[in-house]
C-alpha cells in the first residue's frame, strides 16, 4: 500500500516515500490469502535526461500477476522510449533528449504505465490503482508543479494546488497522516452521514468544516525547504512506527527515500537507501 508524499514548498518540492511492497499469495484449498512484505523497493523515481522532475509511487506495488514487477523496474524501458520519442541532434550530431515540462512528463509517464497495465494486468482486476505523484519545475517558472495520475482509473494528469505556490498531498495507507494533519480520518465524514442517515452530499460539507476546525495550523508558505523535508519524513516515520503495534496490513516500512527538486539544482537525493553487503 505504501505512503507517498509530495510537498510543494516556497523553496522547492519534496518527494518522499517508504520502501515496502506487499505482495499476496493465495492458497485456494485453504481459502487463505497471505501477505508477504519486501522492504527494499524504490518508489522514488528519477528519470535519466529529465533533471527537473521526479515522481513517487504508491498504491498497487507491482504490475503483473505471474511475474510481478515494480514501477521502478520499468524505468530503463521508460527512459529508452522517452529518449527515442523526444531526441534531437545538436551541432556535433549527437542525440540529446529534450527536457519536458512537468505536465508533459506526467503525461508520458502515465501513457507508459497505462500501456504496461493493459499488457500485464487481468481485465477483471479489482484491486487498487498504481498511483504517481509527479513534481518538478518548468523552465523559467518561479514555483514548482505537482501532478497526480492513477493507473488505470485516472490516466490524465491532475494538477494539485494550481492556484497556490505551496501545498502538500499524500496518499496510500494514509489514515494516520490524515489524523495528524487534518485532525480526522478521511473516512469519518462518510461514517457520520451514514450513521445519522444524512444525504450523501453532506459528506463534503462535513469534511470541509472539520478541516477548518481541526487541521494543524502549519504555515506552509513560510516553511524553508529543510522544514518541508523534516515534515515529510516525520509523517512517514510516524506511520511506520505505529504500525509496529498495528493489527492489519502493515503496508508502510523499510527505509524512507527523500529528494528535493529546486529551480536551480533540479532533482537532488537527500536521503536514499544504499546497496550494502552482509548486515551485522
Amino acid at each position: 500500500m505504501s505512503l507517498g508524499i509530495a510537498f510543494k514548498g516556497p523553496e522547492g518540492i519534496v518527494l518522499a516515500a517508504d520502501s515496502r511492497v506487499t505482495l499476496t499469495a493465495e492458497i485456494p484449498e485453504e481459502k487463505l490469502i497471505l501477505p508477504a512484505t519486501f522492504d527494499n523497493a524504490t518508489k522514488l523515481l528519477r528519470v535519466k535526461g529529465q533533471p527537473y522532475v521526479g515522481a513517487v509511487t504508491y498504491g498497487l506495488g507491482a504490475l503483473g500477476t505471474r511475474e510481478p514487477r515494480t514501477a521502478h523496474s520499468f524505468l530503463p524501458e521508460f527512459e529508452f522510449e522517452l529518449h527515442q520519442k523526444h531526441k534531437e541532434n545538436d551541432r556535433d550530431g549527437r542525440e540529446n533528449q529534450l527536457i519536458l515540462s512537468v505536465k508533459n512528463f506526467a503525461t508520458e509517464l502515465s501513457d507508459f504505465f497505462k500501456k504496461q497495465w493493459d499488457n500485464l494486468m487481468p481485465k477483471d482486476f479489482k484491486g487498487p490503482d498504481m498511483v504517481f505523484f509527479i513534481g518538478g519545475y518548468d523552465e523559467g517558472a518561479p514555483y514548482g508543479k505537482v501532478f497526480e495520475v492513477k493507473i488505470p482509473s485516472q490516466p490524465i494528469p491532475f494538477e494539485w494546488h494550481i492556484d497556490s505556490p505551496v501545498g502538500v498531498i499524500w496518499g496510500g495507507q494514509k489514515e494516520f497522516t490524515d489524523r495528524l494533519i487534518q485532525g480526522f480520518d478521511d473516512k469519518l465524514p462518510e461514517m457520520v452521514t451514514n450513521f445519522l442517515q444524512l444525504p450523501n452530499t453532506k459528506a463534503n460539507e462535513i469534511r470541509e468544516h472539520l478541516k477548518q476546525q481541526l487541521s494543524v495550523r502549519i504555515p506552509y508558505q513560510f516553511l524553508p525547504l529543510q522544514d518541508c523535508v523534516d515534515l515529510a519524513i516525520f509523517l512517514i516515520r510516524t506511520t511506520i512506527n505505529i504500525q509496529n503495534w498495528y493489527v492489519g496490513v502493515r503496508g508502510v516500512g523499510g527505509a524512507i527515500d527523500v529528494a528535493t527538486i529546486t529551480r536551480i539544482d533540479g532533482f537532488k537525493p537527500i536521503q536514499q537507501k544504499n546497496i550494502v553487503g552482509e548486515r551485522t
